[in-house]
Parts: structure tokens; sequence; C-alpha cells
């Protein structure tokens, strides 16, 4: 796919200026739950891998030396004359970690509310606020040409701030290479969780799968949200155009109409491939274009993960 659009500048506050407080209302009515077994630390919301006495009952098992009277259960004890003990799963925090496209294309904003790096952060400044109000645990990676700046999980108060701080510092210098992030994100993501990437996918396809292959590998729950300018989507724009490669030296003059029909097709195709990949991995694939409301986007979701 070509990479084409006009830079704009970036303004470090726009993701947070983005977040109204009446949205994070609305997404304060929501719970971000993991679909599989995740490993944390804190009790919360999501189910661990390890069995304890907690607060959701699992099954029986014989009474054994040393286990604690008080998860007997005597109804069972007075109808068989057998000893057994309740058992429950325990429930964890969610590691969540969020992994945002910081390279040069992702400046890209022709019809878009703001670029796709502004609308990336967004979305992920809004997961992180979901999380930190569950008190999970949040990680954020910046990704152009490698992981190139990464927070490691916490819970900790003020780790919605520190991640704000740095989407904010961002610069959008380096080239994409998405696969070799993705790799690297794998290495960094040590526990089970759920892994959050935001990008436009422009790179080998290949290589974003090998990346997708490795975080599934490892237990993640993976979900991809495929940002793309509503130009670069539809090529909205009409008449003559001047098409920058942003991440390279390229650019050509063409015309809109002239090229429509076959640039739909192509792009089509491309999302295709990606959403092909993504059902063959077991990744959630959540295509976008920016010209919607993030807050608006990140709570369908929500409201779709929990039906």
């Amino acid at each position: 796919m070509i990479k084409n659009s006009r830079p704009t500048e970036h303004t470090a506050s726009r993701q947070t200026a983005c977040l109204r407080p009446e949205e994070l209302a609305r997404l304060n009515s929501l719970e971000l739950r993991a679909r599989g077994v995740v490993e944390g630390f804190l009790q919360g919301l999501h189910r661990s891998p390890f069995v304890g006495f907690s607060v959701e009952f699992s099954s029986h098992r014989r009474y054994g030396p040393g286990d604690d009277l008080r998860h007997v259960n005597w109804k069972v004890f007075a109808r068989q004359r057998k000893l057994y003990v309740k058992e429950f799963d325990a429930e964890t925090n969610l590691n969540l970690y969020l992994f945002v496209d910081a390279s040069r294309s992702m400046q890209c904003r022709v019809d878009g509310v703001m670029t796709k790096r502004e609308y990336a952060s967004t979305l992920a400044a809004a997961m992180a606020w979901m999380a930190m109000k569950q008190r999970d645990t949040v990680a954020l990676g910046l990704m152009d040409d490698g992981i190139s700046s990464y927070l490691d999980p916490s819970a900790k108060p003020g780790r919605w701030e520190e991640c704000l701080t740095l989407l904010s510092q961002a610069d959008g210098k380096n080239v994409t290479a998405l696969g070799k992030s993705l790799e690297q994100a794998s290495a960094l993501a040590r526990h089970r969780g759920i892994v959050a990437i935001f990008s436009d996918l422009v790179d080998d396809t290949t290589a974003i799968e090998r990346g997708l292959v490795q975080l599934r590998h490892r237990g993640h729950e993976v979900v991809l949200f495929h940002l793309l300018d509503p130009c670069e989507r539809y090529l909205t724009q009409q008449g003559r155009l001047r098409v920058v490669d942003m991440e390279g030296s390229g650019q050509l003059t063409t015309d809109a109409e002239g090229v429509r029909s076959a640039y739909r097709k192509r792009v089509d195709r491309w999302c295709g491939e990606l959403a092909d990949l993504c059902v063959r991995q077991g990744v959630d694939r959540i295509e976008l274009t920016t010209d919607k409301a993030p807050a608006a986007v990140l709570f369908d979701y929500m409201v779709q993960r929990s039906t």
C-alpha cells in the first residue's frame, strides 16, 4: 500500500484533550476483562491459572492433612460421611500491554480528526485509564523500527500520567519495522495478559504475522487496532493529488478519479489479507478510520467484547 498524506505538526496534549470527562465517565461503566486466563499478583477482576481459596467456587476435592477446616463442605459430610473441601478459582489483576506505532507514516492526516498517531495515543490512553481504575497493571511501548521506549508493567499511582508523558514524547522520525517491533514486544510481555497494538500496519504482512504468532504462543490475548486516515482507506479526495511517501523520498502526482476504483480494490484486498491472518492467529482486528470519535469506538468495542 502507498503511504500517502501530508504530515501535520504533533501537539503533545491532543490525546488528552480528546478524552473529555464525560467520555471517561461513559467508559467507567465498562470493565476490561480478559477472555482467557491471565497471570497477576493483585486480586482483581480476572480468572487466574492458580487455584486457591478466593471468591468463585470451582470444585470439591477430598480433605487432606493440613487443609483448613473452614473450607470443609459439612453438608456433603452429613450426606456421605466423607470430608471434602471447597476449591475456588482465584481472581487476579490483568496485565495490559499497550504498543503504539510511532513511525513516520503514523503522522498522516488528510480527512481525519487527528493524525493516526494522535488517534492511537488517544485509544491507548483510554485503555490505560480503564485498566488503572480496576487496579490492573499497565505497560506501554512505542514502536517504529523496533521498540524505542518502554514502561514496564505497573499499577502504581501515577502510571496513567507516565503513559501520557511517554505518548506525548514520540517524535515520529523513524521508519516502520512492525514485525521486528512485535517480536521485541513478545520478549517484553513476559506474563500472560492482553496485548493491544495500535498501528496502520503498513509493513510486510508476513513479518506482522510472525510477530503475532510469537505473542499468541506466549498465551496473550491480542487486540489489533488497525488505524487509517479516511483518505488512505477510500481515496476520498477529488481532482489532482500529490502523493508523498512519508517514510521515503518518493512522490507522484495523479488524478483521483482515474485511480480511485483500482486503489480501493487494492486496499480492500490488503485489508482482507490482514483480516485473514488475524483470524488464523486468533487475533481481534478492529479496522478504524480516524474520522470517528475514539472514545465512542472504544466503548463500542468493549460492549462487543462483553456480549
